[in-house]
Parts: structure tokens; C-alpha cells; sequence
């Protein structure tokens, strides 16, 4: 008598990538909003009655800062700084990001000029960005294309070298399948090589950003008439410490929402990424 062949069941770890791969419940999601947000709101809480009754003229009440910050920075005439600081923030940085994107393409198609370039790559990449701001001054004036330059210099090394790690990285086979299918060498390149190192590309721009937003505050504190780190200076030359303060915590606020913004288009951009690995998995 032949024996009935039994239907295996699911196995849990096909089950768990299929949990993976949907979306998270509201559950999930409030949990992860928890766990992010509950020590910002005790460190807030703390400072907020620590400061209550503080008559040190440095180190105001909160409650005095964000009622200053709030005149000022959100429906004061300082708002035209914030706007001001992210012009400067958004040239430098798409202007660095695709210097450093073409640059890494060139050298990924041309090892003898990688190998030719690469001490100097290191050399200006190891250059602390603010060392350089009496070499832009003297170069580019007090303008703002002196700003601009800074940050796009700082911006252009951690996306270059990180997309041309990627590149680098991506295996022979790759290139086989390209070659079987007769793809010419842009199309490869649109089509192969840069959706493959996008996740190491995506890595070097976010701390592109992050090394952007320190050069825009760094470039407006010296020999500058606007943004929001000149207007942070002059709060502290003129003793309004309660603007300083609020200035800070602008900055703070901007570089949180930057932050969030780009987490939420790198998810846009990588969400095939991460459906191949669930897949692979």
C-alpha cells in the first residue's frame, strides 16, 4: 500500500519572514514610537523643572526660552534665517553629493586613475572642513558663495568613497547577467551598477548631511551676515541668551526633521532592497 504523502505544514521561519515582509501593526508602531521618544521627553520634563526657578542669566527656564523662541525663530523676523541657512544647506549639499557620485563613477570605470588619485582623495577627505574657511574666504570673498563652497566640500568624500565602495563591491556575476542581456555601458551602469551600490550611496549621503549641517553652522559664525549660526552669535555678543538658546534649539529641531526626512525617502528608495533580502531570506 502506497503511503499517503503528507502536505508539510508552513514552517515558523516562512511564517516569520511573511510577518516581516507586511507592515507593522499600530501596535508595533506605537511601541517604536515609545521607545524613541520617551528619553527626549524626560531629559525635556527634567530641564523644564530643574530650570523653573533659575535666576542664573546664562542658564534661563525653559519656559522662558521656548516662549523667546517662539517670538523669534518660529513668527519673529528671525525665520528669514532659517530659510537663509537651508539655501545654503541644499546647494552645498546637492552640489557636493553629485561632485562626489560622478567622481566615484569615474574612478570605479578607471582603476589606473583610482589608484593614481587615491592618495590625494584621502589627503583632502582627512581636512577638517572648518580649517579650510580662511583658504574660502580668501578664495571666494564673505559671500554666499563661500558658504556654499564649504559645505559642498565637506559633502563631496563620505558619499564618494562610499559609493565606490559599492561599486566595487558589486560580485562578477552581476556583470555576466549584464553581458548575457546585451546591455550597453550606460544602461549598465543606470540600470546595474548604481541600483546595486545605492544602499552604500544612500549610507555616504546621509552622513554627507550630517557633515553639511556642521559646515552651514560652522560657515555663518565667521564673516557672515545671515543665517542661523550668525544670528546665534550675535544672540551671545548681545547678551539675549534666551535668543542663543533658542537658536540652538532650532538647530537642533532642523537637524531632527532633516534627519527624519531623509530616513523616510532612504525607505522610499531601498524598499525593493529590503523586499529582495526578506525574499532572500
Amino acid at each position: 500500500m502506497n503511503a499517503t504523502p503528507l502536505r508539510q505544514a508552513p514552517s515558523d521561519t516562512a511564517a516569520e519572514r511573511s510577518r516581516r515582509g507586511g507592515r507593522p501593526s499600530f501596535g508595533a508602531l506605537v511601541r517604536s514610537a515609545l521607545v524613541a521618544t520617551w528619553l527626549p521627553i524626560v531629559l525635556v520634563a527634567a530641564w523644564w523643572v530643574l530650570s523653573a526657578g533659575s535666576t542664573n542669566p546664562f542658564f534661563p527656564p525653559l519656559s522662558r526660552i521656548l516662549e523667546t523662541w517662539w517670538g523669534n525663530w518660529v513668527t519673529g523676523d528671525a525665520t528669514g534665517q532659517i530659510f537663509s541657512s537651508l539655501r545654503h544647506l541644499a546647494l552645498g549639499f546637492v552640489l557636493g553629493s553629485a561632485i562626489g557620485i560622478v567622481t566615484a563613477t569615474l574612478l570605479w570605470r578607471l582603476p589606473l586613475l583610482r589608484y593614481a588619485t587615491s592618495p590625494i582623495v584621502y589627503f583632502l577627505y582627512v581636512i577638517p572642513g572648518p580649517a579650510l574657511l580662511p583658504a574660502m574666504i580668501a578664495v571666494f570673498g564673505i559671500g554666499e558663495a563661500r558658504q556654499v563652497a564649504l559645505i559642498a566640500f565637506g559633502a563631496i568624500w563620505p558619499t564618494l568613497l562610499n559609493t565606490l565602495d559599492g561599486m566595487r563591491g558589486l560580485s562578477a556575476i552581476t556583470f555576466d547577467v549584464a553581458r548575457g542581456m546585451r546591455l550597453g555601458g550606460a544602461r549598465t551602469l543606470f540600470s546595474v551598477v548604481l541600483p546595486g551600490a545605492a544602499p552604500q550611496m544612500v549610507a555616504g549621503l546621509r552622513a554627507s548631511l550630517q557633515v553639511s549641517i556642521i559646515l552651514m553652522v560652522v560657515s555663518e559664525m565667521v564673516a557672515a551676515n545671515q543665517g542661523i549660526g550668525y544670528a546665534i552669535l550675535q544672540a551671545q555678543a548681545a547678551f539675549a541668551i534666551t535668543t542663543m538658546w533658542g537658536g540652538i534649539l532650532t538647530l537642533a529641531i532642523l537637524g531632527t526633521i532633516l534627519n527624519l526626512v531623509f530616513v523616510l525617502c532612504e525607505r522610499w528608495l531601498l524598499s525593493w532592497h529590503r523586499r529582495s533580502r526578506t525574499q532572500a531570506a
